[in-house]
């Protein structure tokens, strides 16, 4: 055995190891990385130093290796039996063309038709067509997820059409091609311009002098049409003219695009009798439909059978 020097301010020594200097423990010094003494023989002052650990280093270096080999957000991780890549020996797609278009199979190598279209059940056997995203359906009946559109909103066709979605717009298209036309094309985001319709025209009436009545009409058109009365008596007269028992009133709706109006009469008298046309203009047309009112001066005289 030999003695051990002293420790003190100044003094650093080896370990028994040889590895790594050991340091006093001072004021405000911190002891240095390395091996030192270990145990109960360890001389007084001086500050045991414990190894650098080496399992964090460890679990670092796999954690990079793992989200090296992690696939993008968005991608199916290939099958763990994919091989190379040889396209011709890939299945052939049916001739006629797939109905909801083609997407590469799960190794990312063969065009395979696409298994679901919109609103039809999802999931890892049933991949979404071109334009669609599998989304959950928590709490309801039916299957857990469905494909639904990415772009959900109208879109004007080639073909002048309103289709409720893109995806709405890429099934025509395909199907048309399959039976070899041309398939529509989207011109533009939202519904086509259309000239007005009738959705509900005007009826005709029947009833004493002093009743209250009113006309309806319902129409549509992109641009929302605007709605008018005329009175047919040889010449059309714009209504409501100076008729003090006569009022005309227009609102929106029910739906996107429609106007609804009213021409209301109180108390009915005969120079209410005649003609009354609705008329519905915007940029693209107009629509007319008109009904008759026929005023008479007991109930009796009013037909069992309208128009005799």
């Amino acid at each position: 055995m030999h003695a051990e020097p002293a420790a003190g301010p100044g003094i650093a020594r080896l370990a028994r190891d040889g590895d790594s200097p050991i340091v006093p423990r001072g004021a405000g010094q911190a002891a240095r990385v390395g091996w030192g003494w270990v145990g109960k023989g360890a001389p007084a002052g001086l500050a045991p130093v414990r190894p650098a650990p080496v399992m964090p280093r460890l679990l670092l270096a796999s954690l990079l290796l793992l989200l090296w080999a992690r696939p993008a957000a968005g991608e199916e991780p290939a099958s763990a039996s994919c091989g190379p890549c040889r396209p011709a020996l890939c299945p052939a797609l049916p001739a006629r063309g797939c109905a909801l278009g083609r997407t590469r199979d799960a190794c990312g190598c063969c065009w395979r038709c696409a298994g679901a279209g919109e609103d039809e059940a999802c999931g890892p056997g049933a991949r979404c067509a071109a334009g669609l995203e599998c989304a959950p359906r928590p709490g309801r009946a039916g299957p857990t997820a469905v494909c639904v559109c990415k772009s959900r909103y109208p879109v004007c066709g080639s073909d002048g059409l309103t289709y409720p979605s893109a995806c709405r717009l890429r099934a025509a298209a395909l199907s048309a091609q399959r039976r070899g036309q041309r398939g529509p094309s989207q011109r533009r985001k939202g519904a086509c311009e259309q000239g007005p319709s009738i959705v509900t025209p005007p009826k005709e009436i029947w009833n004493v002098t002093g009743a209250q009545i009113y006309l309806s009409c319902e129409v549509m058109g992109i641009p929302t049409p605007v709605l008018t009365w005329n009175k047919v008596s040889g010449m059309e007269l714009l209504l409501p003219g100076d008729r003090d028992n006569l009022a005309i009133q227009t609102r929106g709706g029910p739906e996107k695009h429609e106007v609804t109006g009213w021409v209301l009469i109180s108390p009915l008298s005969k120079e209410d009798d005649g003609e009354y046309e609705c008329r519905a203009l915007n940029s693209k047309g107009e629509a007319t439909a008109s009904a008759r009112i026929t005023v008479v001066d007991a109930l009796h005289e009013i037909p069992l059978t309208k128009g005799r």
